[in-house]
């Protein structure tokens, strides 16, 4: 099925008309196979950029009110961003909008890898799926008759329907003789199961990972997309983009962060870091101290298992492990585990085994899980077994005692097909604890699973927890950049003096930047604002000053908190209660607590929001006026 559109340059040619900044869109109904595309035109892109900020639009749009997550009338968005797939820094990235099966609000993943570069390079920009297939199927985009136009085809996925991401992979490169080329996105079991921790996976080990939008792929019963390149993004102004660039990774290279640390030591240079700061959580938050969390650090990992290092699509930093282990009975030959992942398998579940860790990693991204909500939720499982609230029958003889290496490798495929109690795990944590009646054992804000970073000592990283829009995410804003690493400068991590703002203005510069350009965060630690409109006016021609990057941001975050407050979920911004009223009981961060309360007072005044939700006048001051009547 070849859908008419203006055609770009072949991707073999390096001369490329100025196209504008107009994002093309690709609507597609799973359910009649239709197709139908849209241009969305370049004052609206100006206004939410691409990535999160036209997905966040798309959604309100699309997606009915109080829908059912699980709904073939849940949009499933996959979008890209204006720098994804051009000489801009770091631009291997896409991201995936829906509301969340896990939160019931505002759902969003964002992954690196080759696909976002790869399916804009096929003159798309976005796609957007409804309804859902009567049968299992994969998506085909690619330029079949080397015309310069996309021909998207509906393929029959039966045959692929029950199997792991791997394999998914390499049958559909099989099949379509297309040998390496190309990038697939796709679902294992967990999103056919409908897991509310299942993640939605691209080539064979990048994860969308957060907020459960595995499950909402599975839903319509798609299984994967495939799509080869083409075409070449337009870029305004090409040589005087590619000459800043060259300038930003030259920063990158120079950079203590950027340049060094995680290309030598990978994410997981941060667990050392942690734990001695007192801020590696552990035993499910319990503690912010790993004892033996060296043997599962990202030193330890250099001089063990690590045989290479591999970036995603235009990566200069290169912080993928790839790990070979050759010992029974973890053999495995993949890229390995990242320092979120690690954690939550390792230190949140007491476990020091890398060898273990790496092999339910590789399991975990097999069936399509998200590393962090399995992980903590297995640690709020093993806190309800040693408190004797799981029955023993519904285990049949597996221990769930924190250290049980071998529970979280027997566990990933468990929750992969919802067998066993494996089902409960694919609940999330936030479910599970409310079904064995312990609530205030999941450590989770509006239902997503924390991550790796004990707020308890970094008093920022709690306020961010609390109000980022998806739940509990380190994401939306990295205080500890400021806060551990000082990066770009150091603050204080106990005080709260001055977080709301700091907080605010991460989440702000990284809505328009990392998510809607879209672009990795790691570049944040080594470029601002300023590198960023340097960037964005050779790549758009758009005559961007600091402040519009700024305020385009926040009108991105706010949109997302408008979406939360029509569906009445995602706007109270809490923390549980072991980190706002059980001080840190060992470590650096002893005796502290996450002042929240005083905190989140300062940061509604800021954002001119009244209890959690975005206040009339603010809407109308960032120019969506159009919202106003969802907040009412």
């Amino acid at each position: 099925m070849t859908v008419p559109h203006l055609k770009w340059v072949k991707y073999k040619y390096y001369k490329i008309p100025n196209l504008g900044m107009e994002l093309r869109i690709l609507h597609i109904n799973l359910e009649d196979k239709s197709l139908k595309e849209e241009k969305i035109d370049e004052k609206t892109v100006r206004k939410f950029i691409g990535g999160v900020g036209i997905g966040a639009m798309i959604l309100l749009e699309k997606a009915p009110k109080g829908i059912d997550p699980l709904s073939p009338d849940n949009p499933f968005i996959v979008m890209t961003g204006p720098a994804t797939g051009t000489p801009f820094p770091l631009s291997g990235r896409h991201h995936i909008i829906a509301k969340s099966p896990l939160t019931g609000a505002f759902g969003d993943a964002n992954s690196g890898g080759n696909f976002g570069a790869m399916l804009r390079r096929t003159g798309y920009d976005g796609l957007v799926f409804y309804k859902a297939s009567d049968e299992p199927v994969y998506l085909t985009i690619m330029d079949e008759n080397n015309d310069g136009v996309a021909e998207v085809k509906f393929r029959d996925a039966k045959h692929l329907w029950g199997k792991g991401v791997w394999y998914t992979e390499e049958k559909i490169r099989h099949d379509l003789e297309v040998g390496s080329s190309g990038s697939i996105m796709s679902i294992g079991p967990a999103g056919e199961n409908l897991s509310f921790i299942s993640c939605v996976m691209n080539d064979e080990n990048r994860a969308a990972g957060r907020t459960g939008l595995g499950a909402v792929m599975g839903s319509k019963r798609l299984k994967a997309v495939y799509v080869k390149p083409f075409l070449l993004p337009p870029i305004y102004d090409k040589e005087a983009f590619n000459k800043v660039c060259n300038e930003k990774r030259k920063k990158l290279a120079e950079n203590d962060i950027t340049g060094k640390a995680l290309p030598t030591y990978g994410t997981e240079v941060v667990t050392n870091v942690m734990n001695s700061l007192g801020n590696y959580p552990t035993h499910n938050f319990q503690k912010g101290v790993f004892p033996t969390a060296d043997k599962i650090s990202g030193e330890t990992l250099k001089d063990t298992y690590l045989v290479g290092t591999k970036g995603c699509w235009g990566c200069t930093v290169r912080c993928a492990r790839l790990v070979k282990i050759d010992e029974p009975p973890y053999q495995l030959d993949y890229e390995g585990a990242e320092y979120e992942g690690v954690w939550a398998l390792g230190g949140d579940c007491g476990i020091d085994d890398m060898k273990a860790i790496n092999k339910a990693y590789a399991i975990i991204n097999d069936m399509g899980l998200d590393v962090i909500s399995y992980g903590a939720t297995v640690a709020c499982a093993m806190e309800l077994y040693e408190k004797g609230k799981i029955p023993h029958e519904k285990l049949h003889g597996m221990k769930l005692n924190f250290g049980n290496a071998q529970a979280i490798m027997d566990l990933a495929w468990m929750a992969g097909y919802r067998t066993g109690f494996g089902d409960d795990i694919a609940l999330g944590s936030k479910r599970l604890a409310e079904k064995y009646g312990m609530p205030e054992l999941a450590m989770q804000s509006k239902g997503l699973e924390l991550p790796a970073y004990d707020p308890r000592g970094m008093q920022g990283m709690g306020l961010a927890y609390a109000t980022s829009n998806r739940g509990g995410c380190h994401l939306r804003a990295y205080t500890p950049a400021y806060e551990a690493f000082g990066a770009p400068y150091k603050v204080d991590p106990y005080t709260t003096e001055g977080k709301a703002k700091l907080v605010i203005d991460q989440q702000n510069f990284f809505a328009s930047t990392v998510d809607s350009l879209v672009s990795c965060k790691f570049l944040t630690f080594a470029l601002g604002p300023e590198d960023f409109v340097d960037l964005v006016r050779p790549l758009t021609g758009w005559d961007w000053t600091v402040e519009e990057l700024m305020e385009t941001g926040e009108r991105i975050y706010n949109l997302e908190r408008v979406f939360c407050a029509r569906e009445g979920t995602g706007t109270k911004d809490e923390l549980p209660k072991r980190l706002t009223d059980e001080p840190q009981p060992e470590g650096a961060a002893k005796g502290y607590v996450v002042k929240l309360d005083e905190m989140l007072k300062e940061y509604y005044e800021l954002r001119g929001w009244k209890n959690g939700i975005p206040t009339k006048e603010k809407l109308i001051q960032l120019g969506l006026e159009d919202y106003t009547p969802y907040i009412a």
